[in-house]
């Protein structure tokens, strides 16, 4: 339990080390020196389109990212009909009856929340994804993926440029690390082209990553499951597709594509006021 809530608290700051050290590189380093074209206008320069993409996906993935950590999932602990002298423990060890607790809730120990709708435990976030930020980590995953693509692109073109090598052979890219450490102890590489190439492999693995999350999320979504729900091999009502993509990004799901906006109202909360 120990080494999981130091993990709980060293992954974020990594994860925003990782985002301070990619828009540096993007701004000061990549795009200055690989867009440099001299017979375009400023207002549709390579340089200015290149960078108000990065600042797109970079925007979207951070905001999302905040809001996941913001919509922190509801404590259920004060709704739940334990009885008398009954903990959160005793339902979770399955010694409360079926009735005495909304479904798909769980308590998690790192978070000390019983949450509804709860998916796992976002150890990049320090928070669980439940039924308030779901939508937020899906957009989350998808623009982090996005911006990481778009970083290695240009990434990979700089080193093109400033190492003069072709990456047209698909073997180039998995053969450059090992050459690149040889030429570095050799001296006959910078310190700071080392660091670049490094970059591209961090980038290609946290972009795959995030594109997993983001596609297997959209599955469970599309067939109205949760992760834990998968895992303790629950029984889920068999619904459209539809109406479990509207249960999780709403009615203006595509303002939710364009800018990071607040997850929509559960469900139980819309029944809780009424």
């Amino acid at each position: 339990m120990l080494v999981l809530r130091l993990l709980n608290v060293v992954a974020p700051a990594y994860f925003l080390c990782i985002s301070l050290v990619t828009f540096v590189l993007q701004i000061f380093v990549f795009i200055p020196s690989m867009f440099r074209d001299p017979s375009t206008t400023p207002l549709f320069s390579p340089a200015l389109l290149h960078g108000a993409l990065f600042l797109f996906l970079s925007a979207n993935a951070l905001g999302n990212y905040v809001l996941v950590i913001q919509n922190s999932p509801e404590d259920l602990g004060k709704d739940l009909i334990l009885g008398k002298g009954a903990e959160v423990a005793d339902w979770l060890d399955g010694s409360r009856s079926p009735g005495s607790a909304l479904p798909s809730t769980h308590f998690c120990r790192l978070c000390a929340r019983v949450t509804q709708r709860h998916d796992h435990h976002c150890f990049f976030t320090g928070n669980c994804i439940g039924s308030r930020n779901m939508r937020n980590f899906i957009m989350f995953c998808l623009y982090t993926s996005l911006a990481c693509l778009d970083s290695l692109v240009a990434g990979m073109a700089y080193i093109s440029a400033t190492l003069s090598m072709s990456f047209a052979d698909p073997l180039a890219f998995l053969t450059l690390l090992p050459q690149s450490i040889s030429q570095f102890f050799s001296g006959a590489l910078l310190s700071s082209e080392m660091f670049v190439i490094l970059m591209l492999y961090l980038w290609l693995g946290i972009g795959l990553a995030c594109a997993g999350f983001c596609c297997h999320q959209m599955l469970l979504v599309l067939r109205g499951q949760t992760r834990y729900q998968v895992r303790k091999g629950m029984v889920v009502r068999a619904r459209p597709w539809r109406e479990n993509l509207q249960e999780v990004f709403g009615k203006k799901w595509l303002l939710g594509l364009l800018i990071p906006v607040q997850n929509v109202e559960t469900s139980y909360r819309r029944q809780k006021e009424k």
